[in-house]
Protein backbone atom coordinates (compact mmCIF):
# COMPACT_ATOMS: atom_id res chain seq x y z
CA UNK A 1 0.00 0.00 0.00
CA UNK A 2 1.55 3.72 -1.04
CA UNK A 3 1.46 6.22 1.99
CA UNK A 4 -0.05 8.79 -0.37
CA UNK A 5 -1.26 8.11 -3.77
CA UNK A 6 -2.56 11.08 -6.10
CA UNK A 7 -5.49 9.80 -8.84
CA UNK A 8 -5.89 12.20 -11.79
CA UNK A 9 -5.10 15.04 -9.76
CA UNK A 10 -6.17 18.52 -10.89
CA UNK A 11 -6.64 21.92 -9.30
CA UNK A 12 -7.99 25.13 -10.89
CA UNK A 13 -8.31 28.64 -9.85
CA UNK A 14 -10.92 30.08 -11.71
CA UNK A 15 -9.64 29.70 -15.42
CA UNK A 16 -6.15 28.92 -14.13
CA UNK A 17 -5.21 24.90 -13.86
CA UNK A 18 -2.63 25.43 -11.12
CA UNK A 19 -2.22 21.90 -11.50
CA UNK A 20 -2.93 19.04 -14.65
CA UNK A 21 -3.79 15.36 -14.12
CA UNK A 22 -1.32 14.65 -11.73
CA UNK A 23 -0.88 10.77 -10.48
CA UNK A 24 1.54 9.77 -7.87
CA UNK A 25 2.33 7.20 -5.48
CA UNK A 26 4.67 7.56 -2.65
CA UNK A 27 5.87 4.77 -0.84
CA UNK A 28 5.80 4.19 3.12
CA UNK A 29 8.97 5.16 4.74
CA UNK A 30 10.45 7.08 1.50
CA UNK A 31 11.83 10.70 1.59
CA UNK A 32 9.94 11.73 -2.06
CA UNK A 33 10.68 15.66 -2.76
CA UNK A 34 7.97 17.75 -5.29
CA UNK A 35 11.18 19.74 -6.98
CA UNK A 36 10.75 23.17 -9.55
CA UNK A 37 10.60 26.54 -9.59
CA UNK A 38 8.21 29.09 -8.38
CA UNK A 39 4.62 28.92 -9.41
CA UNK A 40 5.15 25.09 -10.77
CA UNK A 41 2.55 23.83 -8.71
CA UNK A 42 4.43 22.19 -5.88
CA UNK A 43 3.16 23.82 -3.17
CA UNK A 44 -0.41 23.75 -4.08
CA UNK A 45 0.14 20.24 -4.60
CA UNK A 46 1.61 19.82 -0.99
CA UNK A 47 -1.27 21.54 0.35
CA UNK A 48 -3.82 19.68 -1.65
CA UNK A 49 -2.48 16.33 0.53
CA UNK A 50 -2.68 18.43 3.33
CA UNK A 51 -5.96 19.34 3.51
CA UNK A 52 -5.36 22.89 2.87
CA UNK A 53 -6.59 22.90 -0.74
CA UNK A 54 -9.23 20.69 -2.29
CA UNK A 55 -8.64 19.65 -5.63
CA UNK A 56 -11.11 20.17 -8.42
CA UNK A 57 -10.84 16.56 -10.39
CA UNK A 58 -9.11 13.17 -8.87
CA UNK A 59 -8.65 11.77 -5.89
CA UNK A 60 -6.23 11.74 -3.04
CA UNK A 61 -5.71 8.44 -0.57
CA UNK A 62 -3.39 8.17 2.56
CA UNK A 63 -2.61 4.71 3.76
CA UNK A 64 -4.95 3.47 1.69
CA UNK A 65 -8.05 5.65 2.20
CA UNK A 66 -9.72 8.48 0.65
CA UNK A 67 -9.13 11.69 1.87
CA UNK A 68 -10.64 14.37 0.02
CA UNK A 69 -13.52 15.25 1.90
CA UNK A 70 -11.17 14.42 5.21
CA UNK A 71 -10.45 18.07 7.04
CA UNK A 72 -6.90 18.78 8.10
CA UNK A 73 -7.18 18.08 11.89
CA UNK A 74 -8.31 14.28 10.91
CA UNK A 75 -5.83 13.36 8.52
CA UNK A 76 -2.71 12.79 11.21
CA UNK A 77 -0.12 14.71 9.11
CA UNK A 78 2.62 16.58 9.99
CA UNK A 79 3.54 20.18 8.43
CA UNK A 80 6.30 22.44 8.63
CA UNK A 81 6.06 25.58 6.93
CA UNK A 82 8.48 27.77 5.82
CA UNK A 83 8.19 30.49 8.26
CA UNK A 84 7.47 28.03 11.29
CA UNK A 85 4.43 29.02 12.35
CA UNK A 86 5.54 28.53 16.35
CA UNK A 87 3.31 30.56 18.69
CA UNK A 88 5.43 33.20 20.27
CA UNK A 89 3.27 33.30 23.36
CA UNK A 90 3.88 29.85 24.15
CA UNK A 91 7.18 28.01 24.99
CA UNK A 92 8.98 25.83 23.34
CA UNK A 93 7.48 22.78 25.21
CA UNK A 94 4.20 23.60 24.70
CA UNK A 95 4.83 24.88 21.16
CA UNK A 96 5.84 21.16 20.53
CA UNK A 97 3.13 20.03 22.64
CA UNK A 98 0.38 21.66 21.11
CA UNK A 99 -0.85 18.85 18.30
CA UNK A 100 -1.31 16.36 21.56
CA UNK A 101 -4.16 18.47 22.86
CA UNK A 102 -6.06 17.90 20.77
CA UNK A 103 -5.80 13.63 20.63
CA UNK A 104 -6.50 12.68 24.09
CA UNK A 105 -2.90 12.04 25.49
CA UNK A 106 -2.26 12.58 29.15
CA UNK A 107 -0.06 14.99 31.23
CA UNK A 108 2.42 12.59 31.71
CA UNK A 109 2.94 11.15 28.30
CA UNK A 110 2.58 14.16 26.03
CA UNK A 111 5.47 15.00 29.01
CA UNK A 112 7.60 12.15 27.80
CA UNK A 113 6.36 12.49 24.31
CA UNK A 114 7.84 16.02 23.85
CA UNK A 115 11.01 15.50 25.79
CA UNK A 116 11.73 12.37 23.02
CA UNK A 117 10.92 14.66 20.14
CA UNK A 118 13.38 17.54 21.37
CA UNK A 119 16.17 15.07 21.89
CA UNK A 120 15.90 13.79 18.36
CA UNK A 121 16.19 17.44 17.64
CA UNK A 122 18.84 17.45 19.51
CA UNK A 123 17.66 20.69 21.71
CA UNK A 124 16.69 18.70 24.93
CA UNK A 125 17.37 21.27 27.41
CA UNK A 126 15.25 24.70 25.52
CA UNK A 127 11.98 23.32 26.48
CA UNK A 128 11.02 26.66 28.86
CA UNK A 129 12.31 28.98 26.52
CA UNK A 130 10.40 30.96 24.08
CA UNK A 131 10.31 31.50 20.52
CA UNK A 132 12.15 34.72 20.26
CA UNK A 133 14.97 33.07 22.26
CA UNK A 134 15.75 31.13 19.48
CA UNK A 135 18.41 31.07 16.66
CA UNK A 136 16.41 30.19 13.47
CA UNK A 137 18.00 26.89 12.98
CA UNK A 138 16.85 26.21 16.63
CA UNK A 139 12.73 27.57 15.49
CA UNK A 140 13.32 25.15 12.25
CA UNK A 141 13.81 22.20 15.18
CA UNK A 142 11.28 23.20 17.29
CA UNK A 143 8.94 22.97 14.38
CA UNK A 144 10.38 19.54 13.05
CA UNK A 145 9.55 18.25 16.93
CA UNK A 146 6.27 19.77 16.58
CA UNK A 147 5.23 17.86 13.25
CA UNK A 148 6.51 14.36 14.46
CA UNK A 149 5.47 14.52 18.45
CA UNK A 150 2.28 13.08 17.21
CA UNK A 151 3.60 10.42 15.32
CA UNK A 152 1.97 11.35 11.60
CA UNK A 153 1.24 9.00 8.97
CA UNK A 154 3.20 11.73 6.59
CA UNK A 155 5.21 14.52 7.33
CA UNK A 156 5.00 17.38 4.94
CA UNK A 157 7.95 20.09 4.68
CA UNK A 158 6.88 23.09 2.43
CA UNK A 159 10.82 24.74 1.73
CA UNK A 160 11.40 25.00 5.52
CA UNK A 161 15.33 25.59 5.02
CA UNK A 162 14.57 28.67 2.66
CA UNK A 163 14.65 31.35 5.45
CA UNK A 164 18.26 29.85 6.64
CA UNK A 165 22.13 31.12 5.67
CA UNK A 166 23.25 28.72 3.21
CA UNK A 167 26.19 27.19 5.90
CA UNK A 168 23.17 26.25 8.20
CA UNK A 169 21.20 25.28 5.72
CA UNK A 170 23.39 22.31 4.79
CA UNK A 171 23.76 21.42 8.51
CA UNK A 172 20.29 21.06 9.05
CA UNK A 173 19.93 19.13 5.26
CA UNK A 174 21.97 16.57 6.77
CA UNK A 175 20.11 16.58 10.30
CA UNK A 176 16.53 16.86 8.63
CA UNK A 177 17.57 13.50 6.66
CA UNK A 178 19.36 12.16 9.45
CA UNK A 179 15.64 12.47 11.80
CA UNK A 180 13.66 11.01 9.01
CA UNK A 181 15.95 8.52 8.69
CA UNK A 182 15.53 7.48 12.13
CA UNK A 183 12.07 7.69 12.81
CA UNK A 184 10.76 6.04 9.22
CA UNK A 185 8.31 9.02 8.32
CA UNK A 186 6.92 9.22 4.89
CA UNK A 187 7.82 12.31 4.22
CA UNK A 188 6.76 15.10 1.41
CA UNK A 189 9.35 17.54 0.87
CA UNK A 190 8.66 20.62 -1.47
CA UNK A 191 11.63 23.16 -2.47
CA UNK A 192 12.96 24.80 -5.77
CA UNK A 193 16.62 24.19 -4.49
CA UNK A 194 17.85 20.91 -7.05
CA UNK A 195 21.00 20.64 -4.04
CA UNK A 196 18.75 19.73 -1.49
CA UNK A 197 16.83 17.75 -3.79
CA UNK A 198 19.29 15.42 -4.82
CA UNK A 199 21.04 15.13 -1.36
CA UNK A 200 17.92 14.39 0.47
CA UNK A 201 15.29 12.02 -1.48
CA UNK A 202 14.70 8.79 -1.99
CA UNK A 203 12.28 9.84 -4.87
CA UNK A 204 12.23 13.21 -7.15
CA UNK A 205 9.60 14.52 -8.82
CA UNK A 206 10.44 17.92 -11.50
CA UNK A 207 7.24 20.12 -11.98
CA UNK A 208 6.86 22.68 -14.72
CA UNK A 209 3.81 24.35 -15.20
CA UNK A 210 1.28 22.29 -13.04
CA UNK A 211 2.76 19.21 -14.96
CA UNK A 212 5.43 16.17 -14.23
CA UNK A 213 8.13 16.15 -16.31
CA UNK A 214 9.69 13.51 -14.53
CA UNK A 215 10.06 11.14 -11.78
CA UNK A 216 13.33 8.83 -10.31
CA UNK A 217 15.59 8.47 -8.16
CA UNK A 218 18.30 11.31 -8.10
CA UNK A 219 20.66 9.74 -10.15
CA UNK A 220 18.20 9.21 -13.21
CA UNK A 221 16.71 12.34 -13.38
CA UNK A 222 20.29 14.13 -12.94
CA UNK A 223 22.21 11.49 -15.40
CA UNK A 224 19.20 10.59 -17.81
CA UNK A 225 16.62 13.66 -18.30
CA UNK A 226 13.71 12.89 -19.47
CA UNK A 227 13.14 16.29 -21.02
CA UNK A 228 14.86 19.41 -21.84
CA UNK A 229 13.76 21.63 -18.93
CA UNK A 230 14.66 19.02 -16.50
CA UNK A 231 18.12 19.07 -18.48
CA UNK A 232 18.04 22.52 -18.27
CA UNK A 233 16.89 23.11 -14.44
CA UNK A 234 19.00 20.19 -12.98
CA UNK A 235 22.28 20.94 -12.81
CA UNK A 236 24.51 23.12 -15.33
CA UNK A 237 23.74 21.44 -18.91
CA UNK A 238 25.07 21.74 -22.31
CA UNK A 239 22.27 21.22 -24.82
CA UNK A 240 23.48 21.06 -29.04
CA UNK A 241 21.79 20.03 -31.57
CA UNK A 242 22.91 16.63 -33.10
CA UNK A 243 21.62 13.84 -35.37
CA UNK A 244 21.09 10.41 -34.80
CA UNK A 245 22.20 8.29 -37.59
CA UNK A 246 22.21 4.86 -35.86
CA UNK A 247 20.60 3.04 -33.16
CA UNK A 248 22.00 -0.60 -33.07
CA UNK A 249 23.69 -2.84 -30.87
CA UNK A 250 22.64 -1.24 -27.37
CA UNK A 251 24.10 1.85 -28.88
CA UNK A 252 22.77 5.48 -30.05
CA UNK A 253 25.36 7.11 -32.54
CA UNK A 254 25.26 11.10 -32.85
CA UNK A 255 26.85 13.17 -35.19
CA UNK A 256 27.47 17.18 -35.12
CA UNK A 257 29.76 19.84 -36.01
CA UNK A 258 32.46 20.56 -34.67
CA UNK A 259 32.68 17.52 -32.54
CA UNK A 260 33.58 13.95 -33.64
CA UNK A 261 31.26 10.70 -33.53
CA UNK A 262 29.49 10.03 -30.22
CA UNK A 263 28.63 7.03 -29.39
CA UNK A 264 26.36 6.14 -26.13
CA UNK A 265 25.00 3.85 -24.63
CA UNK A 266 20.98 3.14 -25.18
CA UNK A 267 19.89 3.65 -21.24
CA UNK A 268 21.49 7.12 -21.76
CA UNK A 269 19.12 7.85 -24.38
CA UNK A 270 15.73 5.80 -23.04
CA UNK A 271 13.21 7.87 -25.60
CA UNK A 272 15.31 8.16 -28.74
CA UNK A 273 13.70 5.21 -30.94
CA UNK A 274 15.66 5.81 -34.45
CA UNK A 275 17.60 8.21 -36.85
CA UNK A 276 16.90 11.99 -36.56
CA UNK A 277 16.95 14.97 -34.97
CA UNK A 278 18.26 14.74 -31.10
CA UNK A 279 19.36 16.97 -28.48
CA UNK A 280 22.91 16.25 -27.16
CA UNK A 281 22.99 16.46 -23.18
CA UNK A 282 26.25 17.21 -21.65
CA UNK A 283 26.57 18.19 -17.83
CA UNK A 284 29.05 21.04 -17.47
CA UNK A 285 31.09 19.36 -14.62
CA UNK A 286 31.60 15.63 -17.53
CA UNK A 287 33.47 18.32 -19.26
CA UNK A 288 37.18 18.74 -18.38
CA UNK A 289 39.43 21.79 -19.94
CA UNK A 290 43.23 20.80 -20.63
CA UNK A 291 46.38 22.40 -22.38
CA UNK A 292 45.48 22.81 -25.86
CA UNK A 293 46.89 19.61 -27.73
CA UNK A 294 47.14 17.49 -25.21
CA UNK A 295 45.11 14.35 -25.64
CA UNK A 296 44.03 11.47 -22.92
CA UNK A 297 42.83 7.63 -24.02
CA UNK A 298 39.66 6.70 -23.98
CA UNK A 299 38.29 10.73 -23.84
CA UNK A 300 36.82 12.62 -26.53
CA UNK A 301 38.34 15.53 -27.16
CA UNK A 302 37.38 18.87 -28.98
CA UNK A 303 39.28 22.08 -29.36
CA UNK A 304 37.60 25.34 -27.93
CA UNK A 305 38.26 28.75 -27.01
CA UNK A 306 37.71 30.19 -23.25
CA UNK A 307 35.53 33.15 -23.42
CA UNK A 308 34.85 33.79 -19.67
CA UNK A 309 35.72 32.63 -15.96
CA UNK A 310 33.74 32.80 -13.22
CA UNK A 311 35.86 32.01 -10.62
CA UNK A 312 34.61 30.19 -7.34
CA UNK A 313 37.32 29.33 -5.54
CA UNK A 314 37.86 25.70 -5.29
CA UNK A 315 36.12 25.48 -8.72
CA UNK A 316 35.87 27.64 -11.83
CA UNK A 317 33.13 28.32 -14.43
CA UNK A 318 33.92 28.14 -17.65
CA UNK A 319 32.50 29.64 -20.54
CA UNK A 320 33.26 28.43 -23.77
CA UNK A 321 33.71 28.38 -28.01
CA UNK A 322 33.61 25.04 -29.66
CA UNK A 323 33.08 26.50 -33.30
CA UNK A 324 29.36 27.48 -33.68
CA UNK A 325 28.81 26.25 -30.03
CA UNK A 326 28.86 28.20 -27.10
CA UNK A 327 29.32 25.95 -24.26
CA UNK A 328 30.26 25.90 -19.96
CA UNK A 329 32.10 23.74 -17.75
CA UNK A 330 32.91 22.87 -14.21
CA UNK A 331 36.11 22.24 -13.38
CA UNK A 332 38.14 21.80 -9.76
CA UNK A 333 41.11 24.38 -10.11
CA UNK A 334 44.57 23.64 -7.85
CA UNK A 335 45.46 26.91 -8.58
CA UNK A 336 44.59 29.45 -11.07
CA UNK A 337 41.80 28.87 -13.58
CA UNK A 338 42.35 29.09 -17.80
CA UNK A 339 42.09 32.15 -18.48
CA UNK A 340 39.97 34.49 -21.14
CA UNK A 341 41.19 33.95 -24.23
CA UNK A 342 43.07 30.24 -23.62
CA UNK A 343 42.55 27.75 -26.58
CA UNK A 344 42.08 24.57 -24.73
CA UNK A 345 41.59 20.99 -25.17
CA UNK A 346 37.94 20.25 -24.29
CA UNK A 347 37.44 16.28 -23.27
CA UNK A 348 34.56 14.31 -21.61
CA UNK A 349 33.58 10.73 -21.78
CA UNK A 350 30.64 8.96 -24.27
CA UNK A 351 29.10 7.30 -21.81
CA UNK A 352 28.67 10.67 -19.64
CA UNK A 353 26.33 11.79 -22.33
CA UNK A 354 22.77 11.44 -22.78
CA UNK A 355 20.33 12.44 -25.55
CA UNK A 356 16.58 13.38 -25.67
CA UNK A 357 14.69 13.39 -29.35
CA UNK A 358 13.63 16.80 -30.11
CA UNK A 359 10.92 18.40 -28.44
CA UNK A 360 7.66 19.73 -30.66
CA UNK A 361 5.20 21.69 -29.55
CA UNK A 362 1.83 20.19 -30.11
Amino acid sequence: MSAVSLSNIVKRFGDYTAVHQMSLDIEEGSFVTLLGPSGCGKTTTLRMIAGLLDPSEGEIAIKGKRVNDVPIHKRNLGLVFQNYALFPHKTVADNVAFGLNYRNVGKEEARRKVAEALELVQLPDLGARYPKELSGGQQQRIALARAIVIEPDVLLLDEPLSALDANLREDMRVELKRIQQSIGVTTVFVTHDQTEALAMSDQIIVMSEGRVEQIGAPEEVYNTPATEFVAQFLGASNLLSAKCTAVEGGEIQLDLADFPRIVIPGERAPSVAGPGPVRLVIRAEKLHLHPAGSTAEGMLSVDAIVENVDYQGQSARYFLRVGDHQMQAINMIEDHPFAAGAKVALRFRAKDCAALPVETNP
